[in-house]
C-alpha cells in the first residue's frame, strides 16, 4: 500500500493484520510524507514463504523489498514483531533512521514462557469465536474481554480501529510460524554504538503487557545509540493507544 507524498517511510506491521494495522495513524502519516505499507509473507495479501519462517527470513523479504523498490536508505518504522524486524535492518545496517514501537525480541526466558503461554491460547479464542467476531468487537464489554493484554483501554476503541488486527490473527496462514519464530528462535542481537545507518526511536507502552516495560533497558542496552520513548496510558499498539502521539514520535524521528 502507497499513500501521500514526500520522503518516503516504510512501514513493517507485527503479528496480526497486514498494513492495515496501520490504519489508525495512515492518513495522518501521508499527508506529510509518502507512506509505503507492506504485508509480511503470509498475511496481508502477501503469500507465505515457501521455506523456513523466522525472524531473519522475514526481515530478508522485507531487505529485498527495499532493494527491489530501489528504496535504499529509507526510514523505517515497526510495532511488535515489526519493531523489532525493523532494528533487525538497522543492525544490518539497512534502511535510514528507524522507529521501533514496543519490539519483541527482548524477553527474558520466563517473559518469553508466560507470552507463549498466554497468547497462544488468544489466538486459538479468536479463531474460534472467527464467525462474531464483528459483533464482540463492536461492544464495549467484548472489546475488553478480548484485548485486554494488547490495550491499556480496550473499551475506548471502536471496533474500526482493533477488526483488522484481531482478523489477521485469526486468519493468517504464518500466524501460528510467525509466533513460533518469536518464542522459539534466537533473541534479537544488538547493534554497537556508532554502527546503525540512521537514527533509531524505540517507543514502548508503559502498560504493554506483551513486551512488558522492563524490556526497554534491555533493548536499549543492545541498541546504545537508540533514544527510548515513553507513551503513557498506552499498551502493545500505540497506533490505537496513543495515534497523534506515535504519528508525532514518527515524524519527529525520520527523514
Amino acid at each position: 500500500m502507497r499513500r501521500g507524498s514526500g520522503s518516503p517511510l516504510l512501514l513493517v506491521h507485527g503479528l496480526g493484520a497486514g498494513w492495515r494495522s496501520w490504519s489508525p495513524i495512515l492518513d495522518e502519516l501521508a499527508e506529510s510524507r509518502e507512506v509505503i505499507a507492506v504485508d509480511l509473507p503470509g498475511f496481508g495479501e502477501t503469500p507465505s514463504l515457501t521455506g523456513e519462517v523466522s525472524i531473519a527470513t522475514l526481515t530478508d523479504s522485507v531487505a529485498d523489498f527495499i532493494r527491489e523498490q530501489c528504496l535504499e536508505g529509507v526510514s523505517t518504522v515497526g510495532q511488535s514483531m515489526g519493531g523489532r524486524m525493523v532494528l533487525e535492518l538497522a543492525r544490518r545496517g539497512l534502511g535510514g533512521d528507524t522507529v521501533a514501537l514496543d519490539p519483541g525480541g527482548f524477553w527474558s526466558d520466563r517473559e518469553l514462557t508466560v507470552f507463549g503461554a498466554t497468547l497462544r491460547p488468544s489466538i486459538a479464542a479468536v479463531r474460534a469465536l472467527r464467525g462474531i467476531l464483528p459483533a464482540l468487537l463492536g461492544s464495549s464489554v467484548g472489546r475488553t474481554l478480548l484485548l485486554a493484554q494488547l490495550s491499556a483501554r480496550p473499551w475506548a476503541l471502536s471496533r474500526e480501529t482493533v477488526l483488522p488486527d484481531v482478523r489477521g490473527l485469526a486468519d493468517s496462514p504464518s500466524t501460528g510460524a510467525a509466533l513460533d519464530a518469536l518464542t522459539k528462535g534466537p533473541k534479537q542481537q544488538g547493534a554497537p554504538a556508532g554502527t546503525v545507518p540512521g537514527r533509531v526511536t524505540i517507543g514502548w507502552g508503559r502498560r504493554d503487557l506483551v513486551t512488558v516495560p522492563r524490556q526497554a533497558a534491555r533493548a536499549t542496552d543492545l541498541f546504545p545509540d537508540a533514544e527510548l520513548h515513553w507513551f503513557e496510558r498506552c499498551g502493545h499498539f500505540p497506533q490505537w493507544d496513543a495515534p497523534h502521539e506515535a504519528t508525532r514520535l514518527i515524524l519527529d524521528n525520520t527523514d
